[in-house]
């Protein structure tokens, strides 16, 4: 399958949007403002089987561009991209230089790191020895999409697809996933609930023997 190629004009915003419904909101908190959907391919570079921690980040700073909050090196335009994400972890020192270029994958810590670099943006890391820890963790998540709303990082051991958390379901006990591994051109948010992409997961479906990191940004949000 070949890449298709997008800029953050071309790409999907906010496709959680498909799967609420009127008879969804009880006891329901979501992201607040809007983000582009980013995922395997979509900039043509092909990151298949190691991007998507790197996906989940630029739509998280994409979001954060939407809020007003821009990237404090002067020099960049957009989201840092798989290579920028790439130099400013070497830079930092926390990855060698061969790091640059590689297919080697990132986690919450790493999108902590980014989004402290590029944004001034700090974030709380919750750490969750094994997948049923979330059930303590799901007012604290519900709070944190009320009081800041940014979308959240998840990564995993055993479970180490990344993902973006956009709402959760306090009723239902649900995540209401985003999910970076589609690498082909999608046209509607339809098409990515309809193929497990965007979702309600249920937080016993989480990995029972994996831990878990999750990345809550914090913005401040009153840079122009």
């Amino acid at each position: 399958m070949s890449c298709s190629s997008s800029t953050d004009h071309s790409l999907m915003q906010d496709v959680h949007s498909e799967l609420l419904s009127s008879s969804d909101q009880h006891q329901i908190h979501l992201c607040q403002g809007h983000y582009s959907y980013y995922h395997y391919c979509c900039d043509g570079v092909d990151d298949r089987g190691w991007g998507c921690g790197y996906r989940t980040l630029q739509t998280i700073c994409s979001w954060l561009q939407n809020k007003g909050c821009k990237p404090v090196k002067s020099d960049m335009e957009g989201v840092p991209s798989l290579r920028d994400i790439q130099a400013a972890l070497v830079s930092m020192d926390d990855k060698p230089q061969s790091f640059c270029g590689s297919k080697q994958w990132i986690g919450s810590f790493e999108v902590c790191l980014i989004l402290d670099y590029f944004y001034e943006v700090p974030s709380k890391i919750i750490h969750l020895n094994e997948g049923k820890e979330i059930e303590k963790q799901m007012e604290e998540l519900a709070e944190h999409f009320h009081t800041v709303g940014s979308p959240i990082m998840m990564g995993g051991d055993t479970d180490n697809s990344s993902k973006g958390i956009m709402g959760v379901c306090l009723e239902k006990q649900a995540l209401l996933i985003v999910d970076p591994h589609c690498c082909d051109k999608v046209c509607d948010s339809k098409a990515l609930k309809d193929r497990g992409f965007v979702k309600w997961l249920p937080i016993s479906d989480l990995h029972a023997h994996s831990f878990y990191n999750l990345c809550l940004p914090k913005p401040s949000l009153k840079r122009s």
